[in-house]
């Protein structure tokens, strides 16, 4: 039931109104009395009476809360917080004042100024034109560069922008590298000499400059000529790297031919030593036996010259199956065909036992005798 309500016997009013009765809006001076009342009473205020200190009273409280509520919020709003892979660069009304860590830090709001700088993280530039090369022709070159940061206040405050001073410093590096190189080096087996040129004089470009930057890697990408003459120098190109494959192809020839030549070299050598090696061998052996035989000859000429010539006959005659018999006290000298014979004997089996023997001939032994056999036959016929 409403305070107010007809047959509501509840004469309380909630806004404290005069007379009790009064069904107007509250009196805004004395809500703002009582809560500046209730507030100084917080602080340990002394409370006055009259309206004119009542007014007084709120204002400089209000003005007490105002300014607690801003020293607040701008405490709380100096916290900043620097990522793990950065440093902070703090200016204070505009001029350097130091470097932060990575962390929480605090800052002089409107005051301090905090620029991140990152410092791990590696970044990449890439460069590419047309370019004349020292034999006067152009060429399309494209390169690219990853580089780190690895001083925060050289980095921002060295040059105006260390990014585009790169930029530029690279270019001018690659064109001057390019300008002095021939045009088959840059296309084709002097790219990795040109990366390291123009490594070496970015480098040199930027030291002065102190740029806050280090160069990580140089990546040569690409390098064609222009696409008016492309098919041409592809022609060239591919003629020069036959010429390579030729040039492999025959030094694995002669790598092959080589080895084999000297391994018959070395082997005739080997053979010519060996029979170096015989023939004196022999000769010596011949030495030894003549030495050998002199004495006897001296002590029995006669005897010696006739054993010398049958073992020369024997030595003759072994090589051959003809057989010369001299019968003695007749004239002619009998020849035994004694190859035909044995042929005879092994084509047919059954003339083995029937030999024929001439009237008035002596049996002649087909069977193979022996070397010292024949040499009693030859000495005793000769005797």
């Amino acid at each position: 039931m409403a305070w107010n309500e007809p047959g509501n016997n509840n004469d309380k009013d909630p806004w404290k109104n005069k007379g009790g009765k009064n069904q107007g809006p509250p009196d805004l001076d004395e809500l703002l009395n009582d809560l500046g009342k209730k507030v100084t009473g917080i602080f340990g205020g002394k409370t006055t009476k009259g309206s004119s200190g009542s007014g007084k009273n709120f204002s400089s409280i209000g003005i007490s809360l105002l300014l607690i509520v801003a020293t607040v919020v701008y405490a709380f709003s100096g916290f900043y917080t620097i990522k793990e892979a950065e440093q902070g660069i703090v200016l204070r009304f505009g001029e350097y004042s130091g470097t932060v860590e990575p962390g929480i830090n605090w800052k002089w709001t409107f005051i301090d100024r905090i620029i991140p700088v990152d410092m791990q993280s590696t970044r990449e530039m890439p460069s590419s034109g047309f370019m004349l090369t020292q034999d006067e022709n152009v060429v399309n070159v494209e390169m690219q560069i990853q580089y780190r940061v690895v001083d925060a206040r050289n980095y921002i405050f060295s040059v105006t922008n260390a990014d585009d001073s790169l930029n530029q410093s690279l270019d001018s590096a690659l064109r001057y590298v390019v300008g002095h190189a021939k045009m088959d080096d840059i296309l084709t087996s002097g790219r990795e000499t040109i990366r390291q040129a123009v490594w070496q004089e970015l480098e040199g470009i930027i030291e002065p400059y102190n740029l806050g930057l280090i160069i990580v890697d140089v990546n040569f990408k690409d390098a064609r000529p222009p696409n008016e003459v492309k098919d041409a120098f592809d022609d060239a190109i591919s003629a020069q790297e036959d010429e390579v494959r030729f040039l492999r192809e025959a030094e694995a020839y002669a790598r092959g031919i080589e080895p084999r030549a000297r391994g018959r070299v070395k082997r005739m050598e080997q053979e010519a030593l060996a029979y170096k090696s015989e023939i004196v061998l022999d000769a010596q052996g011949e030495v030894a036996r003549f030495e050998k035989i002199l004495p006897e000859y001296q002590a029995a000429p006669k005897v010696t010259r006739e054993r010398l010539y049958i073992a020369t006959m024997e030595k003759v005659y072994s090589n051959t199956s003809k057989v010369m018999i001299d019968v003695e006290g007749g004239n002619n000298m009998m020849y035994l065909p004694l190859d035909k014979i044995i042929q005879q004997q092994n084509t047919s089996p059954r003339n083995n036992k029937a030999t024929y023997t001439p009237a008035n001939e002596p049996s002649v032994n087909t069977s193979p005798t022996s070397s010292s056999d024949r040499s009693d036959r030859f000495s005793n016929g000769s005797n």
